[in-house]
């Protein structure tokens, strides 16, 4: 089973905590601080490997975690780094913010390497903080925690040339018929519901790379009939084979649809109106072909070169084939990162310390930043605790309070963390 999407949550390691330490050496009786740095968080990197062709790992494990960073020991040492994570993911994945939809990531070449998780930062041991009016300091910082989110990941095939065209026209049989691939085919819609790729190999040991492209319907660039999952892999080719029904067996006007899918393809990517195309008139054993095919060539002969083939009897393919090698070795070879579909608005806006607020008679306070001070704060450490609230005195936290109505023996909460005002 081919699998081009995975929904995956990753996490970097967290950063090890400082270590409160003291020098304890002969003849040195009152030793100062001694205690090292947590080591930082490994980060969770994807890279990309050319020997992978679909997501099918990423159904079976959805958890990724980096290792943490080792604490901070004494005698000054710091911890070890945590080792990085890593993900091998096929060429052409593109990664995205679950929630935002943002592109992280779009890896697009052999080992090509994105850390989309970052390890937090190590704590700072004692030493750290000794000053010139506390020589002897007995805290140290807890490690940041590593970033974590849940990402979406898609992949657009790379292939050399694209097979294209409404359900049932033919496009399975002419790539089992030139090249190896071996794809489900029967007389009716959708038979194909995932792309087929398949190595077309010419004399001269010349190849390129086709990809049977699950039929389009019209309405596919809003979705309609998984047309976003088909439409991605198209992006990529260098060139497009649009494959018509020209007997018209569905009871379709095969230049109308050609039309529809050119529409279909415009308005998924604007950039795709300009893809190169060679038209495929398959089908040209039934009778009723010639006289659609005359229709064709009067409307878009002027524009595009038309290949008439049958391909339940090989007549045309190859021709056709040795067509596409020629025109591809005009067509250079472009990897471009995806781009995102529109332009982020970006805000400026100052973080506020902290946000005061009563519930059910306990003070509340929250915000990013007071958050941050409280996760690097070890709460089993007095001396921590103290250098904490003295912060947030520092910080105007006690005259907040004061003003919105705090009284002698209130509770106050910071996440964990309780205490009683003190007017």
């Amino acid at each position: 089973m081919f699998y081009d999407y995975a929904r995956i949550y990753v996490k970097g390691g967290d950063g090890g905590n400082g270590m409160v330490a003291f020098r304890r050496e002969k003849y040195v009786p009152d030793g100062g601080p001694s205690g090292g740095d947590g080591g930082k968080g490994g980060d969770v990197v994807f890279k990309a490997d050319e020997g992978l062709r679909t997501l099918v790992d990423f159904r079976y494990k959805r958890h990724y975690k980096a290792d943490k960073g080792e604490h901070g020991r004494s005698k000054g040492m710091n911890g070890a780094r945590g080792d990085d994570l890593l993900v091998r993911v096929p060429v052409g994945t593109v990664i995205k913010n679950a929630e935002s939809k943002e592109i992280i990531a779009d890896l697009i070449s052999h080992e090509q390497e994105y850390a989309v998780a970052k390890g937090g930062r190590g704590g700072r041991g004692n030493t750290r903080f000794a000053t010139s009016n506390n020589k002897a300091p007995e805290f140290a910082e807890n490690g940041d925690p590593g970033e974590d989110r849940w990402l979406e990941m898609e992949l657009k095939l790379l292939a050399d040339v694209g097979l294209l065209g409404f359900p049932n026209v033919g496009k399975s049989t002419i790539i089992s018929r030139v090249s190896a691939a071996k794809p489900k085919i029967a007389n009716y819609h959708f038979t194909t519901i995932d792309p087929n790729l398949g190595v077309v190999r010419m004399e001269e040991g010349k190849s390129f790379v086709l990809v049977d492209i699950p039929g389009l319907v019209e309405g596919a660039s809003e979705g309609i009939g998984l047309g976003h999952r088909f439409l991605r892999h198209v992006e990529r080719t260098r060139l497009l084979l649009h494959v018509l029904d020209i007997a018209g067996s569905e009871g379709r006007d095969p230049c109308e649809d050609f039309v529809v899918i050119n529409n279909e393809l415009e308005q998924y990517n604007p950039g795709l109106k300009t893809r190169k195309q060679i038209i495929v008139a398959n089908k040209m054993d039934i009778p009723g072909a010639n006289d659609n095919l005359k229709k064709l060539r009067e409307e878009f002969g002027n524009s595009y070169e038309i290949y008439p083939v049958s391909a339940v009897t090989g007549d045309g393919l190859r021709e056709l084939m040795y067509r596409t090698a020629a025109m591809l070795e005009e067509i250079p070879v472009t990897l471009t990162p995806v781009e995102e579909e529109e332009l982020r608005v970006v805000k400026v806006e100052i973080e506020e310390n902290y946000f005061v607020n009563n519930i059910d008679g306990v003070w509340e306070i929250t915000g990013p930043m007071i958050e941050r001070m409280l996760i690097k704060t070890n709460l089993g450490n007095e001396a921590a605790v103290k250098r904490f609230l003295l912060i947030l005195r520092k910080m105007g936290l006690d005259k907040t309070l004061r003003q919105k109505g705090a009284k002698d023996g209130d509770t106050v909460r910071i996440g964990k963390l309780e205490f009683d005002f003190m007017d």
